[in-house]
């Protein structure tokens, strides 16, 4: 199966589904948009198989552009795993200090993002849409890890997975003007007088939400694979019927 990998060491692995015609679904990861539930399991059992894990390892959140997050405990491991039913409910990031989990992400446009503090042992993954950029998720889940899991920032690293780029992200203006209410996203936006449309950077915005957490520039990884421009990518606004990536991140 197609994946990539951002980090794969002795004690971290973390990486991306990718689209890949020779897999049923195109290796398609979500339950919510498939055709066919035992096409998404066998894809996960693939993914699984190369983590070396079970997908009774893997927590998966229904995601609704919230800016909710959990904390994963033991109690957790399986949610979504193997049905859309069980998924954690209304949220869109999680992160966990357990081994042997794959905490996910699902995305076909949105900005997915990875992390892990290796000195406390913590990892997590994010799904970061417009509307949780919006809601600054990953900002206020960094905050959180601070305040309340002693989570230093400058040992976090970060990784932005792909996303629909700028070219491709085109809103009106009332998208436009929630970017712009955050106070800190104009250099990552521009009009088009051609079309009236904006144009909306969203990983860059998402980029800069880590780094007003207080995460060093320099930590921080960004993917810069266009899902709508890369036939390896998924991308909803290309195509309603689009599949999903799974973004994953295990620690062992």
């Amino acid at each position: 199966m197609k994946q990539k990998f951002y980090v794969q060491n002795e004690k971290i692995i973390a990486g991306i589904t990718l689209k890949d015609a020779s897999h049923a679904e195109q290796n398609n990861m979500a339950f919510n948009v498939c055709q066919n539930k035992i096409s998404v399991l066998e894809n996960r059992q693939q993914l699984a198989d190369v983590l070396q894990t079970d997908i009774g390892q893997f927590v998966c959140a229904n995601q609704t552009h919230s800016a909710n997050f959990l904390k994963v405990e033991k109690e957790h491991i399986g949610l979504g795993a193997h049905d859309y039913e069980s998924s954690v409910l209304n949220t869109d990031a999680l992160y966990t200090f357990e081994k042997n989990i794959v905490i996910s992400s699902f995305t076909a446009d949105c900005v997915p993002v990875l992390f892990y503090n290796p000195k406390i042992e913590l990892i997590g993954a994010i799904h970061s849409g417009w509307q949780g950029s919006v809601k600054e998720i990953t900002r206020h889940l960094f905050e959180h890890l601070k305040t309340n899991e002693a989570c230093q920032m400058s040992d976090l690293q970060v990784f932005i997975g792909p996303a629909l780029s700028q070219e491709k992200f085109e809103v009106d203006t009332d998208v436009y003007e929630q970017f712009k209410a955050l106070g800190y996203a104009d250099d990552f936006m521009y009009y088009n007088d051609a079309t009236n449309k904006y144009h909306i950077d969203n990983q860059l915005t998402v980029q800069k939400q880590c780094e007003l957490a207080g995460v060093p520039t320099e930590n921080i990884q960004l993917d810069p694979m266009c899902t709508f421009l890369d036939e390896s990518g998924f991308s909803y606004r290309q195509s309603k019927q689009a599949g999903r990536h799974l973004s994953f991140i295990m620690q062992k």
